[in-house]
Parts: C-alpha cells; sequence; structure tokens
C-alpha cells in the first residue's frame, strides 16, 4: 500500500486533542487510531506491538543478522491533531496532475491560493491532496504515521538490511504533552526521528525555547453613575499590558527571531486574564522576554497598587540544538539521504517544538524530518503523493546508512 493510501485511511478517525482535558489521552478517539495502527503492525508481523492504555503506541523490529550491533533508530510520530480547527469528518480532495494554481475547498468559500502559499507553484503536474475548505487534513501528524507505517511494510517485504527499528505512536502532542508519558526505556532505542515536519527534504535539530505567560488582572467595578475615582477597568488594562510589549508577534517575526503570542483575553471590567505564548531560539534572550513581563508587572502594580497585576510564567519545552550537537551524524546522515532523493537538504530552526524536543531532554536525541505537508492546524493545510513517497525513500535511506554505520 502507497503512503497516501493509508493517509488518506488514517485522516478518516477523529483523534483532535483536547487541552481543557486532565485525562490521558486527552480524548478516548485518539484509542480508535491506536488501535488501528497496532493491528495493521501485527498483522505485518512485527514483534512486541503495545498499545498501552494511556494510547502509547510501541513496536520492534529486530535487527537483521549482522546488525545487531548496529544502533537502535526509532521512528515517532503523534496521532491527535490540533484543536485550532475541526479534525472530524475530515473530506480530502485529491487533484491529480495538478496544474499549479488556485485550488478552490469544496463549497467552502475558501481557497488555497498560491499567492499565499508559494510553494505551490512547484507542485505542478503532482497529484496534490487539500482539504474541501471545512476542516484540516491532519497531515500533522498522520502523513509521518502513514509514511512510517509504510516504511516498516516496505523493509520487510523487501528484506533490507537494518539494526533494530524502533516505532513509537504517541498521543496529545498538540497540547504539549505528547512526550510526557512516554516511555523511552521501553522504546529502546539509541537515537531517533520524528516525522512532525513540513516540506519533504527538511531537517529540524533546533526549536523554540517555550513558556506560556498568564496575566491575570483584579480591578474594581462599581456603578457607573458613580464611577469617577473609583472604577478601574481590568479589561484597560490589559491592553495597556499588550501595548507595552515590543511588535514581536509570530506575523512579523521570522526564523530565529522570537515573539509574544497573546493566544486569549478574558475579562470584564473587575477580571481579566490574558495568555501569551513566549518563544525564542536563544536561551538569553527567552530569559530576557520573561524579565520584560516582569517589568510590565511591577510598572502595573506601582500605577494601580499591589496586587493589580498577577504574573505566572510556565516553561514548556527547550531548544534541542544542546542535546543533537553531540550526535550531529544524525543530521548528516538525513541531510545525505535527501541529497541522495534528489532534493536540497532544508535545515531550518523549527518556529514551535516537537515531542523530539522534549525527547531529547530525556536522553534520547531526536530530530524532525519533514513529511511533505505544508500549512498545518487549518483548512488549507495540504500535501502531495509524491512528497511522501519522497519521504519514505529518505527515511529508508536513512535505516540503509546506520544498518552500515560504524561508531567514531
Amino acid at each position: 500500500m502507497k503512503a497516501y493510501e493509508r493517509f488518506l485511511k488514517y485522516v478518516s478517525v477523529w483523534t483532535t486533542s483536547d487541552e481543557t482535558s486532565e485525562t490521558v489521552p486527552s480524548t478516548k478517539r485518539q484509542f480508535d487510531l491506536g488501535r488501528l495502527l497496532a493491528q495493521e503492525l501485527k498483522d505485518m508481523g512485527v514483534e512486541k506491538v503495545e498499545l498501552n492504555d494511556m494510547c502509547y503506541l510501541y513496536a520492534e523490529i529486530p535487527a537483521t543478522p549482522g546488525c545487531e550491533d548496529k544502533p537502535a533508530i526509532g521512528l515517532i510520530a503523534h496521532m491527535d491533531t490540533a484543536m485550532d480547527f475541526s479534525g472530524k469528518d475530515i473530506r480530502p480532495q485529491i487533484i491529480e496532475n495538478y496544474d499549479g494554481e488556485d485550488v478552490k475547498l469544496g463549497e467552502s468559500g475558501r481557497v488555497l491560493s498560491v499567492k499565499e502559499f508559494p510553494h505551490l507553484k512547484n507542485m505542478k503536474g503532482r497529484t496534490l491532496i487539500t482539504t474541501d475548505g471545512t476542516t484540516l487534513l491532519g497531515a500533522d501528524d498522520k502523513a509521518g504515521i502513514a509514511e512510517i507505517i509504510t516504511v516498516v511494510e516496505e523493509i520487510l517485504r523487501e528484506g533490507m538490511p537494518h539494526g533494530k527499528i524502533c516505532i513509537g505512536f504517541t498521543p496529545d502532542e498538540e497540547i504539549a504533552r505528547g512526550a510526557k508519558n512516554f516511555d523511552v526505556e521501553r522504546f529502546g532505542a539509541d537515537y531517533a526521528y520524528t516525522l512532525d515536519g513540513d516540506i519533504e527534504g527538511e531537517i529540524q535539530f533546533e526549536n523554540f525555547n517555550a513558556s506560556t505567560a498568564y496575566f491575570t488582572i483584579h480591578g474594581v467595578n462599581v456603578h457607573t453613575g458613580s464611577a469617577k475615582g473609583i472604577l478601574v477597568n481590568s479589561q484597560l488594562i490589559g491592553m495597556e499590558i499588550q501595548s507595552m510589549l515590543p511588535d514581536e508577534r509570530p506575523e512579523t517575526t521570522e526564523g530565529y527571531e522570537g515573539f509574544f503570542h497573546l493566544m486569549a483575553f478574558n475579562g470584564n471590567t473587575e477580571k481579566t486574564q490574558m495568555r501569551y505564548f513566549v518563544r525564542d531560539h536563544s536561551g538569553e534572550k527567552f530569559e530576557q522576554r520573561h524579565e520584560t513581563l516582569r517589568r510590565i508587572q511591577k510598572a502595573m502594580n506601582e500605577k494601580y497598587g499591589e496586587g493589580t497585576v498577577e504574573l505566572t510564567i510556565t516553561e514548556s519545552y527547550h531548544n534541542m540544538r544542546e542535546k543533537i550537537e553531540p550526535c550531529m551524524h544524525l543530521v548528516d546522515t538525513a541531510k545525505k539521504a535527501i541529497a541522495d532523493a534528489g532534493l536540497e537538504p532544508d535545515v531550518s530552526p523549527v518556529r514551535g517544538g516537537t515531542d523530539g524536543a522534549r525527547l531529547s531532554f530525556r536522553g534520547l536525541p531526536c530530530p524532525n524530518l519533514g513529511t511533505g505537508g505544508s500549512a498545518f492546524h487549518g483548512p488549507y493545510e495540504h500535501i502531495t503523493v509524491e512528497g511522501m513517497d519522497l519521504v519514505v525513500g529518505i527515511v529508508k535511506d536513512i535505516l540503509k546508512s546506520y544498518a552500515a554505520y560504524e561508531e567514531k
């Protein structure tokens, strides 16, 4: 079965995670895909397939004879889709011999525009898979899952030499919990790759340092008829806080530039809560961003009274570069496989985080590879059949390289 055929099957399974849930996984529906994948792997003859009670799926393919001493390589992807847009009842559009022009997304009124996504021109002649405009597509990260399982099927069928291969599919990556309960020891890999990136040929071993900052603002609410000198509108203080931040937002930054992203602003006169994502690749600048928030809190409390503004900062994950640099053969091997596939390796920083970042800090160095998809988390998400095929070939080539790898 081709990777895209599996992908189309997987996206029909609703697996959206839920950040408001305290269960593991956050939604029981993720088990529906987990059970399907476990059965597929068993049907292929894969050993030690385990779907545990937290919806983590582990599987292992023993090394072929003569490769028992080679590094054990892990392949990881996540089963959930993002809450940003509906992931239920996905109806993909399949456009053969795509003409490189704008694509009408069903009857939704939305258009996948070449102006907004210039790389579409490079996909001319391919088979393009899009949404119908009413849901996301689920390529993040069901494309990665489909590619991994296709790799497994092909190497078993072909008898390709390989060291031990460890497979891991996680729940709840989109709500930053995917690696939390991942059993690194049970997984059994020396090194791993997450398949959770964008266009084919991408390699990522740097990601944001990330935190979430919460401002809670306390106002004073009285009748407007007698409000002079008494009323304090917490919403206006919130607007003032936002105005004190530098103009460094996701929509104004790129590459290694960090940002403050206002995710939520809820309240009334008496109480307002603001939630920010704070991101930066540099550890030093990351801490400076936290200091900026603390200075704003201090200034607001000096102006409006102590206790008016509370600030809580919770760190989520850190830049995995420091954990990958001692084993850059992971990046070099991937670059060679990508070049051998006829692509230009795109070594770029992740403007986000991956399970691989968290796992790298838990002792499993884990760069991220592109899956062939783009415009994740919304109705403009798309991928090509040919891109997925290229990723399958790249991953097989990486595994083949490690079957001949000699530690230096």
